[in-house]
């Protein structure tokens, strides 16, 4: 699963808000909603995310691999 649990706190550490990011991104609200639920948001977004906040894709995202042990081969 991807985390964007490093998103908030990069944006915490710059005091940006997701105001911030809706108009200096032109992000739009169901993207932050996504970003929220740990849903899946475009490339587009996540470097459009890292030039806002000034960071690298680390800065935003993280990896968590499923607990379940997989089916599929």
């Amino acid at each position: 699963m991807i985390s964007y649990a490093p998103l908030w706190e990069t944006m915490k550490k710059r005091g940006a808000t997701t105001y911030i990011l809706q108009v200096k991104g032109e992000i739009s609200s169901s993207t932050i909603r996504r970003l929220k639920a740990n849903e899946s948001v475009s490339t587009n977004t996540l470097e459009t995310l890292c030039k806002i906040l000034n960071c690298t894709l680390e800065d935003l995202v993280t990896y968590l691999p499923d607990t379940e042990p997989s089916s599929e081969v």
